[in-house]
């Protein structure tokens, strides 16, 4: 089992699914500039945590994101967007491609929380468990 947390003054919002279109020379799609900048910054932040080899069984992912808030009690449940759905489709890509895992097929149970939370650090708690 790993389990880390990574602090994070403001929590990139975009998701994978944020793509953009250019028309200009036929349909060409890309990823958004905001999306590749999310992607180098968590994984930045997850090669320091990526285990030696690639675990190759099944996971279980755990992630609680704290969104740092004025006007919310501390801990209480964030049910504003993003998605969670959305959000962790991101943060999967970015752990398979720090070596977490060789796919992110892998993640056959998935627990992912949102919360505010009145001090810093904001950021994200992040555990991974082989099953059996």
């Amino acid at each position: 089992m790993t389990e880390f947390f990574l602090p994070l003054k403001k929590i990139p919002t975009v998701t994978s699914q944020q793509k953009g279109i250019d028309g200009r020379d036929g349909v060409r799609v890309y990823t958004k500039d905001e999306v590749r900048a999310a992607k180098l910054i968590f994984l930045g932040l997850l090669s320091k945590h990526a285990p030696p080899e690639p675990l190759t069984g099944a996971v279980r992912l755990t992630t609680k994101w704290c969104y740092l808030t004025r006007t919310h009690r501390d801990g209480e449940y964030k049910i504003t967007r993003p998605d969670t759905d959305n959000t962790v489709k991101l943060f999967k890509d970015c752990m398979t491609a720090a070596g977490f895992w060789l796919d992110d097929a892998q993640v056959a149970s998935e627990i992912t929380e949102k919360f505010w939370v009145r001090e810093s650090p904001s950021g994200i708690y992040v555990r991974v468990e082989e099953l059996e």
